[in-house]
């Protein structure tokens, strides 16, 4: 007989909020700023944040019952309003600002190591992939932390997508570079366009996700629409936001924040309670829109799925 174990981070799913319960309020939400009743109802975002996506039909999508949480939901509000985006500012209310950014036309350029590179169009892409819901943890480097339902598709469909050839050992991903846009990107003291890596090992994990949806609709700008990455294990900066470019490669790449600063932020970025940066504590978290404080989790309480993957990593600053 076959026994199947739940991982370490899975509550019983009665405990998670029921599907047609959330879809029901996402129904509702939606009819709500239709009509413009959002303004200052507390419920969601600003009306100024929502603009027509050409996906927003496809949302919300089914939850994936085997990605729960150990927490509430972070409040919507608190989520789409404290935000890192540094093409925007190195504040965090950059919101606004971020919906300078021209999300259609969009194209993901996949190259590198791959049978045939190709540009796809991200509602081509949209099309392409399963869509699905999972509910993930998200610690930032700077100790604030929340937990938001991410909507989109396994980073291993994009990899069987592309196509990789066997040599590839790495995936570099690029962000969008528009000054004219990003005022934040005429900062020349800064290396963009921003770049992030991880191994292909990573890439095909199972918690990998590219994420095109929160909150039960397309990425609101600020959250890196139109395309971005979640990797719940690692730091937020690992997680890189409106990407143009994914390329496979046999050279490990150099992060943004690697090439700033590799002593404070390196290549892996595994969240570690017991390693300090270099100027404040991960000990502990601050749960964004609260003000709770809990104790962190090692690879942020995915231990059980990723731990193998360093297992073979010798002289290296895993967890920074």
């Amino acid at each position: 007989m076959n026994i199947r174990r739940k991982p370490s981070w899975a509550i019983p799913e009665r405990e998670a909020t029921p599907e047609h319960v959330f879809l029901n309020r996402r129904r509702f939400l939606t009819g709500m700023a239709g009509a413009g009743a959002l303004l200052g109802s507390g419920l969601g975002i600003r009306p100024a944040f929502a603009e027509a996506d050409p996906s927003a039909g496809l949302y919300p999508v089914k939850r994936n019952p085997a990605f729960t949480l150990d927490r509430d939901i972070t409040d919507e509000t608190a989520a789409s309003t404290y935000n890192n985006f540094y093409e925007f500012g190195s504040h965090k209310q950059i919101a606004s600002l971020a919906q300078r950014l021209d999300i259609r036309p969009w194209t993901v350029t996949i190259d590198g190591m791959v049978d045939t590179p190709q540009q796809l169009d991200i509602d081509d892409l949209l099309s392409k992939m399963p869509l699905e819901e999972r509910l993930y943890r998200h610690r930032c480097v700077e100790a604030w932390a929340m937990a938001v339902p991410w909507s989109g598709f396994a980073m291993p469909e994009l990899v069987k997508l592309a196509g990789p050839t066997a040599d590839a050992k790495y995936v570099r991903f690029e962000t969008f570079h528009d000054p004219s846009v990003a005022s934040g990107q005429k900062q020349s003291w800064y290396p963009w366009p921003y770049v992030e890596g991880m191994t292909m090992d990573e890439a095909t994990n199972e918690l990998a996700f590219v994420a095109t949806g929160i909150y039960g609709k397309p990425l609101a700008k600020q959250f890196g629409a139109p395309i971005r990455m979640v990797m719940p294990w690692k730091y937020g900066f690992k997680s890189i936001k409106s990407i143009v470019r994914i390329t496979f490669t046999d050279k490990r790449p150099v992060s943004f924040w690697e090439e700033i600063q590799p002593k404070e932020y390196g290549f892996w970025a595994n969240v570690n309670p017991s390693v300090p940066h270099a100027r404040w504590s991960q000990a502990s978290e601050r749960l964004l829109g609260t003000d709770e404080r809990r104790n962190t989790m090692l690879y942020n309480g995915y231990e059980e799925q990723v731990a193998h993957l360093y297992q073979n990593v010798t002289g290296e600053l895993l967890f920074m």
